[in-house]
C-alpha cells in the first residue's frame, strides 16, 4: 500500500475487496459509521465511507472528515458518499479553495465522481467547475494534480456536450509555461481525443 501513497500507519492491511464484501454485508448504519471513523483505523474508516447514510450526512460531519484526510485513497473514496449525499454544490468550491493537500484533492474527486455518477444533472453543472481547475491547475503537489487531471479527463468524457469545453481547456493547459498545468493538460488531450473517447461520445475518430 505505501507504495502507492497510502498511508498505512493505522492500516491492518485488509484488501479493498475484502472490506466492500464486508460493507455488503453489515449495511449501512450511518452511528456506527460515525464511530468507525473516530477510530482513525484505515480499514474502518473506509468501511465508514461505504456504510454511512448519505440522507442522515451533514455538512458538519462532512467538513470534520474532511479535517482528517490524510491519504488519497480515504479522499476518494469519501467523495463518493459527499456526491450520493448531494453535498458537493457546496463543499467542492470549499475544498478546491482549501489549501491543505487532501482537502483540496476531495474537491476535485467530487468532480470526477459528479462527472460520472450524476447522469440526471444537467452537462451544464459539470461544465461550470471546469474554471475550478483552470485555476488550480498550476498545483503541482501530486495528489492534487493527479485529481485536477482526472477531474478535467471525466468531465470531458461525461458526454458530447462537456467534451468540447473540457477539451478547450486541456489544449490552453497544455501549452501553458506552468509545468504542471502543461503535464495536466497533455494528458486530459491525450485520452479525449483517443479513438475510443470520440466513438464513444459519437464523435468521428481523428484520422492518423
Amino acid at each position: 500500500m505505501a507504495r502507492f501513497g497510502i498511508e498505512t500507519a493505522t492500516a491492518l492491511g485488509i484488501a479493498n475487496p475484502a472490506l466492500k464484501r464486508v460493507a455488503r454485508l453489515i449495511k449501512r448504519d450511518h452511528d456506527r459509521a460515525l464511530t468507525l471513523w473516530e477510530s482513525n483505523i484505515r480499514e474502518a474508516r473506509l468501511l465508514a465511507a461505504l456504510t454511512a447514510e448519505p440522507q442522515k450526512l451533514t455538512l458538519e460531519t462532512a467538513r470534520q472528515w474532511a479535517g482528517d484526510f490524510n491519504s488519497w485513497e480515504i479522499v476518494d473514496s469519501v467523495a463518493d458518499l459527499f456526491v450520493a449525499a448531494r453535498l458537493e454544490a457546496l463543499l467542492l468550491p470549499e475544498f478546491a479553495a482549501d489549501n491543505r493537500e487532501f482537502v483540496r484533492r476531495a474537491g476535485f474527486s467530487m468532480i470526477a465522481v459528479s462527472a460520472v455518477h450524476l447522469k440526471k444533472e444537467p452537462d451544464e453543472t459539470i461544465i461550470a467547475w471546469l474554471p475550478l481547475i483552470e485555476a488550480h491547475a498550476g498545483d503541482e503537489r501530486n495528489f492534487v494534480k493527479k485529481a485536477v487531471n482526472w477531474a478535467l479527463r471525466q468531465t470531458g468524457k461525461r458526454s458530447a456536450c462537456c467534451h468540447g469545453p473540457a477539451l478547450s481547456l486541456a489544449q490552453a493547459l497544455a501549452v501553458r509555461q506552468d509545468r504542471t498545468a502543461r503535464w495536466i493538460g497533455k494528458d486530459a488531450v491525450r485520452e479525449l481525443t483517443s479513438s475510443a473517447v470520440l466513438k464513444r461520445l459519437g464523435f468521428q475518430p481523428q484520422s492518423e
